[in-house]
């Protein structure tokens, strides 16, 4: 399996958006995004790269497998 990019927070929220995810709410540095029944929470730390276990946990909550986002991470 390829590594996972580690793209920052605001990164993270504009490939979530591309995917039809839309921000509900801000709080701080913390944005929760939401499609149907799919909600998750990324926080934007600046330029910051998102930590492994974090991103991991986005993808859980969004159900993109780890391989399915590094493909399209690649296309998008």
């Amino acid at each position: 399996m390829p590594k996972l990019p580690r793209p920052t927070g605001a990164e993270m929220v504009l490939f979530l958006e591309s995917q039809g995810f839309r921000v509900v709410r801000i709080r701080g540095s913390h944005y929760v995004l939401s499609k149907g029944e799919l909600r998750t929470t990324v926080p934007v730390h600046g330029a910051q790269a998102l930590r492994t276990g974090t991103l991991r946990g986005i993808l859980r909550d969004v159900e993109i497998g780890p391989a399915e986002f590094s493909a399209l991470w690649e296309r998008w």
